[in-house]
C-alpha cells in the first residue's frame, strides 16, 4: 500500500519560469512523490539525478549554451538530490531565465547545503515545501480516527517514515530503523570534509535523545563530550539542518523569573530517536512514555502547521522556580499554550495566566490529540 501524501499533487506549486524546491530528510518520500507526480503528468519532462556525473558537470559549468541545450524541449525539468551538484543554484538560475515557460522541480535532503547553493542565485524564483516523515494528516487520508489510536503506540515506538510504516512485522520495523539510522542519518553532515569527530556527533545525539523535552545547558553538554562550546553548538545547528533534530527556545515577556536563552531540542522522528539509543520496548515497560509522548506530539503539531501553512512563533515557557507549560504559539495577535500529557489533565501556573491573561490554555493527551493535529 502507498500512503497518500500532503504533496502527492505538485501542480498548485509550480510556476512558469521558477523553481519548486522540495526539502525533507532522507528517506522521508520525497524521490517517491517526484516519480508519482511525473508519471500522472502531461508535461513534456526530463528526470535527472544529482548523482549523475555527467549532470553535475553540465549544471555546474554556468555555460549557457550548454545548459540551454541540456534543458531545451522541454516542458519541465525535474531533478532529484539536487544538492549533490555544484553551484546548482546558478545552473538552475540559467534555465529559468533563459528558456521561456519552463517549470523547475528540484529535491533535496540536505537544507544547509542546498540551500546555501540555491538562495540567492534563485531569489525570487523559487518556492519551498518541506515534507516530512508521514504525518498523522497524511495518515488520516488512509486511516480512520480509530486505526489511527490503535496504531499509537507503534508511532511513539517506531516512528513514521514511510518505509517504516509499511511494514508489518516488528522485527522488520527494527532492523530497518537501525538501517536508517546508521546508514542514513548522518550522511549529510559527515559528507562535509570539516567534521572530523563522527564519535562526538553520535554521543551528542545519544544525549539529546535522553534529553527529549528538557532544558539543554549548552555548556553541560560540552563538559560531558570534551568539546567546546562552539564546536557543540556547530553539531547542534548541524543537526539541526539536516533534520535530526528541532529546536524549542524559550519564552519570556515580563516576568523576572522566566528562563530566558535556554532551548529544548526534539527529534524529527520518534523511531529514529529510539533507533539512536536502540530502545523498542513497548510503553508498559518503559520509563520514557512522557518524553515520547511530548516528542510525538511536539513534531505532529509542526507537520500539521507546515501543511496548513500556519505561520507562528514557538516556545516553551519556564521560570527558576519550575513552572513550565510545554508548548506556546504566538499567532494573529494571541498566544496558544499546550501542555502535552499522555494521561493527565494539566492547568496552566496562575503566573502564566496572571502575566498573559489573554492566552488559550490546552491539554493534549491520548484521549483529544487528534483534534489538535489533523
Amino acid at each position: 500500500m502507498l500512503f497518500k501524501r500532503q504533496y502527492d499533487n505538485l501542480t498548485p506549486f509550480l510556476s512558469p519560469n521558477k523553481v519548486l524546491v522540495i526539502y525533507g530528510p532522507r528517506r522521508s518520500g520525497k524521490t517517491t512523490i517526484l516519480k508519482n507526480f511525473l508519471a500522472k503528468t502531461k508535461l513534456k519532462y526530463r528526470l535527472d539525478s544529482g548523482d549523475n556525473i555527467q549532470l553535475r558537470q553540465i549544471l555546474g559549468s554556468q555555460d549557457f549554451s550548454q545548459i540551454k541545450n541540456y534543458a531545451s524541449g522541454y516542458e519541465l525539468i525535474a531533478i532529484d538530490e539536487a544538492q549533490n551538484i555544484p553551484n546548482i543554484g546558478m545552473g538552475l538560475k540559467i534555465i529559468v531565465d533563459e528558456i521561456p515557460g519552463i517549470k523547475v522541480i528540484a529535491t533535496g535532503s540536505s537544507s544547509f547545503d542546498l540551500a546555501n547553493k540555491i538562495g540567492e542565485p534563485l531569489t525570487g524564483r523559487k518556492r519551498t515545501i518541506f515534507l516530512y516523515p508521514l504525518s498523522q494528516m497524511e495518515l488520516s487520508l488512509n486511516l480512520n480516527r480509530f486505526d489511527l489510536n490503535q496504531k499509537l503506540e507503534e508511532f511513539l515506538i517506531f516512528g513514521s517514515y514511510p518505509e517504516i510504516a509499511l511494514l508489518q512485522d516488528r522485527n522488520k520495523k527494527i532492523t530497518a530503523l537501525e538501517e536508517l539510522v546508521n546508514s542514513y542519518l548522518f550522511r549529510d553532515i559527515l559528507a562535509l570534509d570539516k567534521i572530523k569527530k563522527s564519535k562526538k556527533l553520535v554521543d551528542l545525539v545519544k544525549l539529546l535523545a535522553f534529553q527529549v523535552g528538557s532544558e539543554v545547558s549548552l555548556n553541560e553538554l560540552s563538559t560531558q563530550l570534551s568539546l567546546n562550546v562552539r564546536t557543540t553548538e556547530r553539531y547542534l545547528d548541524l543537526l539541526e539542518k539536516s533534520f535530526v533534530i528541532i529546536s524549542l527556545g524559550s519564552f519570556r515577556r515580563n516576568l523576572r523569573n522566566e528562563i530566558l536563552g535556554k532551548r529544548k531540542y526534539y527529534f524529527l522522528d520518534n523511531g529514529v530517536r529510539n533507533g539512536i539509543i536502540s530502545q523498542f520496548n513497548g510503553l508498559e515497560n518503559r520509563d520514557d512514555v512522557g518524553a515520547l509522548w511530548e516528542n510525538f506530539i511536539f513534531t505532529e503539531m509542526i507537520k500539521s502547521a507546515s501543511y496548513k501553512e500556519r505561520y507562528a512563533n514557538r516556545y516553551f515557557w519556564r521560570t527558576y522556580d519550575q513552572k513550565e507549560i510545554d508548548f506556546i504559539e504566538e499567532r494573529e495577535g494571541k498566544l496558544f499554550a499546550y501542555e502535552f500529557k499522555w494521561n493527565d489533565k494539566a492547568k496552566p501556573p496562575k503566573e502564566f495566566l496572571e502575566t498573559y491573561p489573554n492566552t488559550e490554555f490546552k491539554t493534549i493527551n491520548k484521549e483529544n490529540y487528534l483534534d489538535f493535529i489533523l
